[in-house]
Protein backbone atom coordinates (compact mmCIF):
# COMPACT_ATOMS: atom_id res chain seq x y z
CA UNK A 1 0.00 0.00 0.00
CA UNK A 2 2.98 2.41 0.80
CA UNK A 3 4.57 2.16 -3.03
CA UNK A 4 0.54 3.18 -4.32
CA UNK A 5 0.27 5.98 -1.85
CA UNK A 6 4.08 7.22 -2.97
CA UNK A 7 3.34 6.63 -6.91
CA UNK A 8 -0.20 8.36 -6.65
CA UNK A 9 1.48 11.22 -4.79
CA UNK A 10 4.35 11.88 -6.83
CA UNK A 11 1.80 11.59 -10.02
CA UNK A 12 0.34 14.97 -9.12
CA UNK A 13 3.47 16.29 -8.22
CA UNK A 14 4.94 15.17 -11.71
CA UNK A 15 2.03 16.55 -12.74
CA UNK A 16 2.05 20.35 -11.95
CA UNK A 17 5.64 20.39 -13.14
CA UNK A 18 4.88 19.00 -16.68
CA UNK A 19 1.60 21.51 -17.13
CA UNK A 20 3.55 24.63 -15.19
CA UNK A 21 6.36 24.02 -18.00
CA UNK A 22 3.78 25.33 -20.57
CA UNK A 23 1.29 27.46 -18.49
CA UNK A 24 3.24 28.40 -15.72
CA UNK A 25 0.18 30.34 -14.05
CA UNK A 26 -2.43 26.78 -14.43
CA UNK A 27 0.43 24.72 -13.02
CA UNK A 28 0.67 27.30 -9.77
CA UNK A 29 -3.11 26.78 -9.48
CA UNK A 30 -3.07 23.49 -9.71
CA UNK A 31 -0.53 23.08 -7.35
CA UNK A 32 -2.19 24.82 -4.98
CA UNK A 33 -5.65 23.16 -5.29
CA UNK A 34 -6.48 20.83 -2.01
CA UNK A 35 -4.48 17.99 -4.29
CA UNK A 36 -2.06 17.30 -1.27
CA UNK A 37 -4.36 17.55 1.42
CA UNK A 38 -7.13 15.76 -0.22
CA UNK A 39 -4.53 12.74 -0.68
CA UNK A 40 -3.67 13.04 2.88
CA UNK A 41 -7.00 12.87 4.15
CA UNK A 42 -7.40 9.90 2.27
CA UNK A 43 -4.18 8.30 3.37
CA UNK A 44 -5.23 9.34 7.19
CA UNK A 45 -9.14 8.19 6.98
CA UNK A 46 -7.61 4.85 5.64
CA UNK A 47 -5.20 4.29 7.95
CA UNK A 48 -7.11 5.56 11.21
CA UNK A 49 -10.88 4.87 10.44
CA UNK A 50 -13.38 6.19 12.80
CA UNK A 51 -11.46 8.73 13.75
CA UNK A 52 -12.77 12.07 12.31
CA UNK A 53 -11.12 14.09 15.05
CA UNK A 54 -7.86 13.38 13.58
CA UNK A 55 -9.25 14.43 10.45
CA UNK A 56 -11.11 17.33 11.94
CA UNK A 57 -7.26 18.88 13.55
CA UNK A 58 -5.31 17.87 10.14
CA UNK A 59 -8.20 20.06 8.29
CA UNK A 60 -7.68 23.09 10.86
CA UNK A 61 -3.90 22.83 10.03
CA UNK A 62 -4.28 22.50 6.89
CA UNK A 63 -6.68 25.82 7.03
CA UNK A 64 -4.26 28.17 9.63
CA UNK A 65 -1.80 26.55 7.70
CA UNK A 66 -2.17 28.59 4.67
CA UNK A 67 -0.84 31.92 5.75
CA UNK A 68 2.85 31.09 6.39
CA UNK A 69 2.24 29.73 3.06
CA UNK A 70 1.35 32.44 1.61
CA UNK A 71 4.19 34.52 3.37
CA UNK A 72 6.99 32.33 1.68
CA UNK A 73 4.86 33.41 -1.52
CA UNK A 74 5.05 36.49 -1.26
CA UNK A 75 8.10 37.02 -0.41
CA UNK A 76 9.41 34.72 -3.07
CA UNK A 77 7.89 36.90 -5.64
CA UNK A 78 9.13 39.81 -4.22
CA UNK A 79 12.46 38.55 -4.29
CA UNK A 80 12.21 37.59 -7.58
CA UNK A 81 11.04 40.50 -8.78
CA UNK A 82 13.98 42.59 -7.31
CA UNK A 83 16.39 39.76 -9.55
CA UNK A 84 17.01 37.47 -6.70
CA UNK A 85 18.92 34.03 -7.48
CA UNK A 86 16.63 30.94 -6.70
CA UNK A 87 18.59 29.56 -3.64
CA UNK A 88 18.53 33.21 -2.15
CA UNK A 89 14.40 32.84 -3.09
CA UNK A 90 14.25 29.68 -1.51
CA UNK A 91 16.04 30.68 1.43
CA UNK A 92 14.04 34.06 2.47
CA UNK A 93 10.78 32.34 1.45
CA UNK A 94 11.84 29.35 4.11
CA UNK A 95 12.80 31.77 6.92
CA UNK A 96 9.43 33.79 6.27
CA UNK A 97 7.13 30.44 5.88
CA UNK A 98 9.52 28.76 9.13
CA UNK A 99 8.62 32.07 11.10
CA UNK A 100 4.98 31.84 10.31
CA UNK A 101 4.66 28.01 11.02
CA UNK A 102 6.61 28.42 14.27
CA UNK A 103 3.45 31.10 15.25
CA UNK A 104 1.47 28.47 13.28
CA UNK A 105 1.88 25.78 16.05
CA UNK A 106 2.02 27.69 19.16
CA UNK A 107 -1.16 29.44 18.72
CA UNK A 108 -3.07 25.67 17.54
CA UNK A 109 -1.65 24.25 20.86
Amino acid sequence: MFIVKLALSNLVIISCVLIGRRYPTLGGLIATMPLTSLIVMIWLASDNPGNPGLLGDYTRGVLWGILPTIGFFLAALFCLRKGVGLPAVLGVGGVVWLGGALLHQYFLR
